[in-house]
């Protein structure tokens, strides 16, 4: 090496100067030290290390203490045996127990079931490792708690044992040995405690991952995956699938994400995958989106606020077998009297008791001039309109009444009374149905989804007529901000796992979502929950209500369009909405692509899905016939 290279390399090296200025940063102002804790610079910690283990464990058996919501550090400590040394131990071992045995039995002593699990254990154990089915190992697994003061760590530790209890794991403190126990679980791989374990290959490959960064599957004793396929998994790159109709609290969801985050595009895939699976959707579309995919599947589409397309809110839920009889609910008219309580509370406000009582009042003068009672044989006559219910309200000697009718007449005569000028139109049969919201006023937004969402409820809860439905409410802040229309969809989310049927909620603006108290029951309550980019206005709201990590916090943050994370449970996964050729053209909804499209998106010529006929042939498996 020349003299100039030599300088020229010697420069590149940090002096001592900048490498202790560097390494200060991570040292603490001050350590002390206590029989069994640390104080390191103002953080109190104390070490504890696992002497008892359960018999069996399961994948995963760590993960609850990663999940503690305290700081807790968790270090996992393994060393390889060697074959011939785990043959001798084992064979010392099985001597052992066996002469215990023996002994036992001369002198006439009861079974001891320890000794005999224990003995049968290492029969199986000592099998396997001569058939080199698995090795031995030495595991020492050791747990630091953090708190800010001497008696928040005593509480820390209290609890972190108890939760070690839990899992049938003995925490013991390393007493006069807190510094040991702390070098122990820093990252630096030293063990200096050396309090440890002998565990076979089974059991230490069920402890290490701590926990798998995919979705357990539904049925473990399954090979082939259940549910629908959301996308790639961001941290392994598998197939990330999830069955809302499991094994599951309830079958509802809530998709959170800001505009142009892929929240619709996710909710278009899951729906044209959920309905090869045999499951009846019903989609409440603000936007118009959905009028591609209706098209291509056969499905129903109810174009609210086009000519002469209605809804009665005065229908009584006549309901309709399979068989087609017709039945009807024994308190169908009371039931029907409370509902446009809350119809009459969304278009004109709040209601006063004098106005509730006058309103009660007339509804049932209403529905008597139509000649509909208490008898169900009058059920079946034509229902009266709003209008009769204006003109009951106004012929009243109750002022409060006649108030009331006058500020319900924009609904019955004025510039929104198309809506509502007939009888109802459209049946909403078929195996996707879509209400579309888009011409609807944004003054009658709010009750066209109440009326769609009473309509989709009279199908779901038809006890003649099981089947699995999902209910799809997209922009679900137009309904929710008003407090009779949130009342109404956090009942329907209460109630829909009775009935086979799961409600999919979706919005844009998470902070009116959130800012209720019924708007934050609905989110939670939800067994699934998709959370996809986030703004950072609300990150601190999000954070708080989903418990979030600052990692996960972070890629909310920072997600490409269509990454989200998807939460059930106690599982969480991040992952990469995907889709084919055929589905992407179907579900997206970018202005350059659709214009660059040459077909005519009104006719499925292009692409006839073969949609399973029968709902419970059902094979998982998506069907494309290209015409």
């Amino acid at each position: 090496m020349s003299r100039r290279t030599r300088r020229q390399a010697q420069a590149l090296v940090p002096s001592p100067a900048a490498v202790d200025a560097a390494a200060a940063a991570f040292i603490p102002d001050a350590l002390s030290i206590a029989p069994r804790h640390l104080d390191v610079g103002g953080d109190f910690l104390a070490t504890m290390a696992i002497t008892g283990y359960p018999r069996e464990v399961h994948a995963g058996w760590l993960a609850p203490l990663l999940t503690y919501p305290g700081r807790v550090d968790v270090a996992v400590h393994v060393e390889p045996i060697d074959p011939v040394t785990s043959a001798n131990r084992l064979r010392r071992q099985l001597s052992k127990l066996e002469s215990g045995r023996q002994l036992g039995d001369e002198h006439g002593r009861l079974i001891d079931p320890q000794v005999e699990a224990a003995t049968e254990d290492a029969y199986d154990l000592s099998a396997r490792v001569a058939r080199g089915e698995g090795k031995l190992f030495r595991l020492g697994l050791y747990l630091t708690v953090h708190a800010a003061s001497e008696a928040e760590l005593a509480d820390e530790v209290a609890a972190v044992r108890a939760l070690a209890a839990s899992l049938l794991l003995d925490a013991k403190p390393v007493s006069y040995r807190s510094l040991q126990g702390w070098v122990s679980t820093l990252p630096l791989g030293l063990d200096q405690v050396r309090m440890r374990r002998t565990f076979d290959t089974a059991a230490l490959s069920a402890a290490f991952p701590f926990t798998s960064p995919d979705l357990p599957p539904t049925d473990p004793t399954s090979l082939a995956p259940t549910g629908v396929f959301y996308g790639l998994n961001v941290a392994s790159n598998g197939l990330v699938y999830w069955d809302r109709f499991g094994d599951v609290d309830n079958h509802n969801a809530v998709l959170l994400g800001r505009s142009g985050a892929g929240k619709s595009y996710l909710v278009k895939l899951e729906l044209l995958r959920s309905l090869y699976r045999g499951i009846e959707i019903h989609v409440l579309d603000p936007e118009d989106e959905y009028a591609r995919l209706a098209t291509a599947v056969g499905g129903s589409y109810l174009h609210l606020g086009g000519d002469g397309v209605r809804i009665n809110p005065f229908d009584l839920p006549i309901q309709t077998t399979p068989d087609g009889r017709r039945t009807t609910p024994r308190d169908a008219l009371v039931r029907r009297s409370l509902f446009l309580h809350t119809v009459i509370s969304v278009l004109v406000g709040q209601l006063t008791a004098t106005e509730r009582a006058a309103l009660d009042t007339a509804i049932t003068a209403t529905y008597q001039a139509a000649g509909i009672n208490s008898d169900p044989r009058s059920w079946g006559r034509p229902a009266p309109l709003l209008a009769d219910l204006a003109t009951t309200l106004a012929r009243s000697d109750d002022p409060a009444a006649v108030a009331l009718g006058a500020r319900l007449h924009p609904y019955t005569a004025g510039a929104f009374s198309g809506l509502f000028d007939g009888p109802t139109t459209g049946s909403g049969d078929g195996h996707l149905v879509v209400y579309s919201l888009r011409d609807l006023a944004d003054e009658l937004k709010p009750i066209g989804t109440l009326l769609v969402l009473d309509a989709v409820w009279r199908r779901v809860s038809n006890p003649a007529d099981r089947r699995p439905r999902l209910v799809v409410v997209d922009e679900a802040w137009l309904l929710m901000r008003q407090p009779a229309g949130a009342d109404f969809l956090f009942r329907m989310a209460k109630s829909s796992r009775k009935h086979w049927a799961g409600l999919t909620v979706a919005t844009q603006d998470t902070a009116d979502v959130l800012a209720t108290d019924l708007g934050r029951a609905i989110v939670t309550n939800a067994a699934t929950q998709i959370l996809l980019r986030q703004a950072p206005q609300v990150a601190d709201e999000i954070t708080a209500v989903f418990d979030l990590s600052e990692g996960e916090r972070q890629f909310l943050l920072s997600a490409d369009r269509g990454q989200g994370l998807l939460a059930a449970g106690v599982q969480r996964v991040a992952f990469q909405a995907l889709a084919s050729d055929v589905e992407h053209r179907l579900v997206t909804t970018n202005p350059a692509e659709l214009a660059a499209e040459t077909d005519d998106p009104g006719d499925d010529s292009f692409l006839n899905l073969a949609v399973p006929a029968d709902p419970g042939d059902d094979d998982g498996q998506i069907y494309l016939d290209p015409a």
